[in-house]
């Protein structure tokens, strides 16, 4: 810990602070936070009595859509004949799948039910550019029935093998799509519906776009023009460039059925809406956008968030960071806690790479440098840029990343503030739980008496749910 940190965390008073509970993982971590500190959260989402009935319900009674069964027989040709695509989220994703209560046994059920082989049901991982799953994930997220029963491929964004060229969008791009998807005779497609920080909201058509297609067909759709366009941001479809490309991918290539949920901040199941690409879609998104949005009077100078269960490496956690940008007041501070537990707790190769260049040449240096002529479109190009958004607003050291899976040394290339910087090493920690607490209650004790509010006592917010909330400027 270097001596202005140390000098500015050990000379704190934290007298009359109060207690609240952080999510960390499946953990709680009890922190100290000033009395004045607002928690900010989402109107309480009621789970459903009973998933089990509500995905029946809504695979037999959809949406703008004739049923499954009435989708197979209608496609000409003996239904023992007839190939179907599920494509499923990734492990990044926590769509129920998996179980009895789950959207994948009862979804595989009628499609058998209806007469289709089980050899003909083909499931593909939308991984989209991110790494392929392991055997371990797999298991987790859709369970040892759907694993043992069907064929279970990744997408895989590199491999022009696996693609067909489907279509051509307005934009004049090229649509580079999964060979298994496209020239399957029914294509399902499935996910979660909540707020997106690009696309304005998850699920719907991006479970064929970006999910999968190439990168060579992800360049307009992750592209500067598209991502720093301000509506393409949370919560916002109409002249959302990026919804607009990914909708029209996906109304070009067909999909016949879309089951998608939708969940609360403990990943309950609040709502399964299944039937019409569109209608079905729009449906979750009216339903859940009305629990998630929090309206903020004032910005706060100091945000405390957390990166929740999307954040399982630096890449995913982005989302938090810029999920709090209406919240935190121009050269504020946003303290973030981050589970990274994935393999890579940074994220690829690549974006490895690209952040550490995003960090050497601050946000609009980067995108200068995306915008040049020379410049190739790279893989994963777009979280660093992602990134900038939040730094444009708190500066390089209003950004303080609390993560303990990410060893020390690899923050050479990460931008903010290391919440390892703030850890002595003389902290009584006699387990990872408590690593992370204490960086945590650090970083909020550095915050709160940062030298940019020279001694002023800065206002301060708690967003309860971290990226599933969205706060909004009321």
């Amino acid at each position: 810990m270097n001596n202005t940190f140390s000098e500015t965390i050990t000379n704190a008073d934290t007298d009359g602070w109060k207690k609240i509970p952080v999510e960390y993982g499946e953990d709680l971590l009890d922190i100290l936070v000033p009395p004045q500190c607002e928690t900010l959260r989402m109107n309480k989402m009621p789970c459903l009595a009973s998933s089990k009935d509500e995905i029946s319900n809504a695979l037999n009674n959809p949406i703008g859509s004739p049923t499954l069964p009435e989708i197979i027989r209608s496609k000409g040709k003996p239904v023992g004949d007839v190939t179907v695509c599920i494509t499923v989220s990734d492990i990044t994703r926590p769509v129920p799948y998996k179980g009895e209560n789950g959207l994948l046994i009862p979804l595989t059920e009628i499609i058998e039910g209806a007469g289709v082989k089980r050899e003909n049901i083909v499931i593909v991982i939308g991984n989209g550019m991110h790494r392929p799953s392991t055997t371990q994930e797999r298991l987790f997220m859709y369970g040892p029935e759907i694993i043992d029963r069907y064929r279970v491929v990744d997408h895989d964004c590199e491999d022009m093998s696996t693609m067909v060229v489907a279509a051509r969008t307005r934009r004049d791009t090229e649509v580079y799509l999964n060979k298994i998807f496209y020239e399957s005779d029914v294509k399902i497609i499935t996910g979660l519906v909540e707020s997106h920080f690009m696309t304005g909201v998850s699920g719907g058509r991006k479970a064929v776009c970006p999910a999968l297609v190439n990168t060579k067909t992800i360049e307009k759709f992750h592209g500067v023009d598209f991502l720093e366009h301000p509506n393409a941001t949370n919560l916002v479809l109409d002249g959302n460039p990026c919804h607009e490309e990914s909708l029209e991918v996906a109304l070009t290539v067909g999909v016949d059925f879309m089951i998608s949920t939708t969940l609360d901040n403990t990943l309950c199941m609040t709502g399964v809406f299944g039937g019409d690409l569109v209608k079905a879609h729009l449906a979750a998104v009216e339903a859940m956008k009305e629990y998630v949005r929090i309206p903020v009077k004032t910005p706060y100078d100091v945000v405390l968030t957390h990166a929740g269960y999307v954040g399982r490496d630096h890449y995913q956690s982005v989302k938090s960071a810029v999920g709090a940008i209406p919240a935190v007041a121009e050269n504020g501070v946003i303290v973030l806690l981050a589970n990274n537990i994935d393999v890579e707790p940074v994220g690829s190769r690549e974006y490895k790479t690209l952040l550490h260049l995003f960090k050497i040449m601050g946000p609009d240096g980067y995108i200068s440098l995306l915008k040049h002529p020379d410049w190739k479109f790279t893989k994963d190009q777009w979280e660093p840029e992602m990134w900038g958004k939040p730094f444009r607003k708190v500066g390089q050291d209003g950004l303080i990343y609390c993560c303990t899976q990410i060893p020390e040394e690899d923050f050479r290339i990460i931008p903010g503030i290391s919440g390892w910087s703030l850890l002595n090493g003389k902290e009584d920690i006699s387990s990872e739980k408590e690593r992370a607490a204490a960086m945590l209650q650090n970083a909020v004790i550095y915050a709160v008496n940062h030298p940019k509010f020279h001694g002023k006592t800065p206002t301060m917010a708690f967003v309860e749910e971290g990226p599933y909330a969205i706060p909004m400027q009321a």
